[in-house]
């Protein structure tokens, strides 16, 4: 009987088989403890930026920077009371201690954590601010750009860098000037940072040539710095009437805000350009007309038939408003889509959006100039619905001010009642929209 050989395993494959299972037994760094005294109080996290407070207490910067900006004003581990102008300060010897630990244990997928960068003072910023005010007086505005982008650059580090740049009175003032005579986004974004701006910085912002410039970044600047740009706009038209009507004057802001309403870049940015259409239409008539005629009707409606809460309330005031004027009253008459959406919206938002879908309707038939046109409105309220929906309403109860209007609706409406079939608010097969 053949006696059968069996060679035994390369030093290849016994390495193999040796590497395969170390690898399934290695731990992870999910796995692997973390020395108490390296975590945060707060997270019990790593500590990334630790600092400590004058109760003797060490926290990640982060962290404790949350708990204080919360409005609390004491130690969370020892419940001590903290000065107002206590400092954070850095623990350079607890952060080198968790470096060295980070390194120790990198074999095992630990990463070492960098070393933070210093935040800058109140004396950085008061002297970069004299340097821009002395740049713009010489005119220098390759300096100026350069000094702009230094403070842009220390305002996106960190949260207290804004902080410590946002609490000069002078900032928003010496950076506006800076935008209004070399207009750049690192300009608006350091602006942003400062909310809210100073009235000297808006007076300087509402400023022709410095509309001009937002209005060019609107149009044409990076997703950022639009976004930077309508926080101007809403910022400045945000305190006066007259003020607003005369800044949506200035030549493609309102085309440029409509844009940036049908052409959204963000739901951050949408929401501040409603809020700023808004302040402009609400300031005038003719303005509002204007808007009408760029189309915020129509782009408004097909934004809300799917939109959440916060925005479908926002663009129903939008319409609201723009319904104040005889050419905002016109399109939403002509649109197929106006009186079914909002008759659908009355109940399936917020009281708030309640509050103006009821209005805007009620504007829709009352206020038109022909006979014709508000019975047209009448009718075709009534076929999708709205009677019953405005019937319940004064069931379950509303605002004054909306109880009168639903109640004024009932009464025009209960007039012409029986010479229009009532649908179901839900069949509108017949429009070019499904719902």
């Amino acid at each position: 009987m053949p006696f059968k050989l069996f060679k035994p395993k390369s030093k290849l494959t016994s390495r193999r088989a040796t590497t395969a299972t170390t690898t399934i037994t290695s731990p992870s760094p999910s796995d692997l403890p973390i020395p108490n005294h390296f975590r945060c109080p707060i997270s019990l996290d790593l500590m990334k930026d630790p600092v400590t407070l004058p109760t003797g207490i060490t926290y990640d910067r982060r962290s404790i920077e949350t708990w204080l900006k919360e409005g609390n004003l004491t130690c969370p581990l020892t419940n001590q009371p903290l000065p107002l102008d206590g400092d954070l300060i850095p623990n350079h010897t607890i952060r080198r201690m968790i470096q060295e630990w980070c390194v120790a244990h990198c074999s095992l997928g630990v990463e070492r954590i960098p070393t933070p960068k210093i935040p800058i003072t109140s004396l950085q910023v008061s002297e970069i601010l004299s340097e821009i005010s002395a740049a713009l007086q010489s005119g220098d505005g390759l300096r100026v750009s350069d000094l702009v982008v230094k403070l842009r650059d220390w305002s996106i580090e960190s949260e207290r860098n804004r902080r410590c740049i946002s609490s000069n009175k002078a900032a928003a003032g010496v950076v506006a000037a800076a935008f209004k005579d070399f207009p750049s986004e690192q300009g608006l974004c350091v602006l942003a940072g400062m909310l809210p701006l100073s009235e000297e910085a808006k007076k300087l912002l509402s400023d022709a040539e410095s509309l001009s410039s937002i209005v060019s970044v609107l149009r044409n600047g990076s997703l950022s710095g639009r976004l930077h740009a309508v926080l101007m706009v809403k910022e400045i038209t945000a305190t006066d009437t007259e003020q607003a009507a005369q800044i949506a004057m200035n030549n493609g802001l309102i085309e440029a805000i409509v844009r940036l309403v049908k052409e959204p870049i963000s739901p951050q940015g949408t929401k501040v350009a409603l809020v700023a259409a808004y302040y402009m239409v609400a300031s005038e008539e003719k303005v509002a007309s204007r808007f009408a005629e760029m189309g915020i009707v129509t782009v408004l409606l097909d934004m809300i038939v799917d939109a959440e809460k916060s925005l479908c309330e926002k663009a129903l005031v939008v319409i609201d408003a723009v319904l104040n004027s005889e050419m905002g009253r016109q399109r939403a008459l002509n649109h197929a889509l106006f009186m079914p959406v909002l008759v659908k919206k009355m109940f399936r938002v917020s009281d708030i959006a309640t509050e103006f879908a009821v209005s805007a309707i009620w504007k829709l038939c009352r206020k038109q100039s022909d006979n014709g046109e508000k019975e047209r409105s009448l009718k075709e309220a009534i076929q999708v619905g709205a009677f019953q929906k405005l019937l319940l309403l004064l069931q379950v109860g509303c605002s004054d001010s909306t109880r009168e209007k639903a109640t004024e609706l009932l009464r025009i409406m209960n007039g012409i009642k029986g010479k229009e079939e009532c649908t179901e608010t839900a069949d509108f097969k017949h429009l070019k929209m499904p719902f």
